[in-house]
């Protein structure tokens, strides 16, 4: 969904909660994952609903920002062999998330108990959990931030996913508690001074 789309959809959806909660919790992802904490996002759906759209949309997101820490490592239950790196990234992988990485956790239904225990021990081992949800208090219970959207709400998942995914990119976005924009430009500036030089010198 282009930015002009995104535009048209919080103009309809001002004057209800939508466009506020999507940039909230896109704030508190953009925190979780920002540079210094040391870890990736890792993005796992259910059994039976992949994220795989959510996947795109934050890695153009991450492309368009300049902030490759919004870029997701797809988790999938299933991996076949065969299939491109990108998409061969198991269940597995949420067993040796820890401290400074981050689950983000899209479940229109409940999950199943295999999966909610693997969430709950990347918590317990330091993961930041976050859920885009349909309301199942057992995956809510697991979550540091969630938001739910379900037939009781004015949108549906996919619509609320679009507009994380925009929020999360925005350049305009406050900086999130705790970060220092002028220690994070300071880093980069002693980056670039001490890279190497360009070939040919």
């Amino acid at each position: 969904m282009d930015a002009v789309r995104v535009a048209l959809l919080r103009e309809v959806l001002s004057g209800t909660e939508w466009p506020e909660a999507t940039r909230r919790f896109a704030q508190a992802l953009r925190a979780s994952v920002a540079p210094g904490r040391g870890g990736g996002l890792l993005l796992v759906g259910t059994e039976q609903y992949e994220p795989w759209h959510l996947a795109a949309h934050l890695m153009d997101e991450a492309a368009w920002s300049g902030l490759p820490e919004l870029t997701p490592t797809l988790v999938r239950h299933r991996v076949r062999t065969g299939d491109p790196a990108q998409l061969a990234v198991g269940l597995g992988r949420l067993e040796a998330a820890g401290r400074g990485e981050t689950l983000l956790l899209v479940a229109p239904a409940s999950p199943g108990a295999g999966l909610l225990q693997r969430v709950h021990d990347a918590r317990r081992a330091g993961a930041t959990v976050l859920t885009l949800d349909g309301g199942d208090p057992e995956v809510q219970g697991l979550a540091h931030e969630s938001l739910t959207a379900n037939q009781s709400t004015a949108v549906d998942l996919d619509t609320v996913q679009h507009l994380v995914s925009a929020a999360a990119g925005e350049n305009n976005m406050p900086a999130p508690r705790g970060r220092r924009p002028f220690k994070e430009r300071l880093a980069r500036l002693a980056d670039r001074l001490t890279s190497p030089p360009p070939t040919g010198w």
